[in-house]
């Protein structure tokens, strides 16, 4: 361990849970949604990308709702007094700006679906009833700013992952209080 290293208080292990079980689930979701779109896909494989997209949509839903609650309940240390408050404020404004682009993402996503007249097979299985109207100009708008938002999602994920890479070269502490709850870290 580097001399410069600090420790600070971790996050919890529910809280660190949350965020990397978050992460590896839209990481996954990015490719999908690229692949699920490509002309020329064997049909089978593009359903079942649409399958695994439509219902991992509803899976990060609930757990940025949940991981809300979550946060209200049990709030995040300070950041260390080392930081710029500029830093501060900035990773404050890009991990709120990343729940709300989730939440646009899932929301947008789920309206262009069942609008468009199209199932949501996890939603179906359990018998909750579509939320939105079927109507194209509704699936249209919808799709729309799913598309357009996946830019803003994917630039806030890129600072994130950037200002975590800074911290974890840097060995300053900020990085290991979210480290996987799995293991030494």
């Amino acid at each position: 361990m580097d001399a410069r290293t600090i420790e600070y208080k971790k996050l919890s292990g529910t809280t660190r849970l949350l965020h990397w079980v978050s992460a590896v689930l839209i990481v996954a979701m990015i490719p999908i949604g690229v692949i699920m779109q490509q002309e020329g896909l064997a049909r089978p494989t593009q359903d079942l990308m649409f399958i695994l997209h439509k219902n991992g949509g509803v899976i990060v839903l609930l757990l940025v709702v949940l991981r809300l609650i979550w946060r209200a309940a049990y709030p995040a240390p300070p950041l260390p007094a080392h930081m710029p408050k500029w830093q501060v404020k900035a990773a404050s404004g890009v991990q709120w700006g990343l729940y709300g682009m989730l939440i646009v993402m899932a929301l947008s996503g789920y309206i262009r679906v069942r609008a468009g007249g199209f199932p949501v097979e996890m939603l179906d299985a359990l018998n909750v009833p579509a939320m939105v109207p079927r109507s194209d100009a509704l699936a249209e708008t919808a799709q729309t700013i799913h598309s357009n938002a996946r830019f803003v999602l994917v630039a806030l994920i890129l600072v994130h992952v950037g200002a975590a890479l800074r911290h974890a070269v840097a060995r300053d502490g900020v990085f290991s209080r979210i480290w996987p709850p799995v293991g030494r870290g």
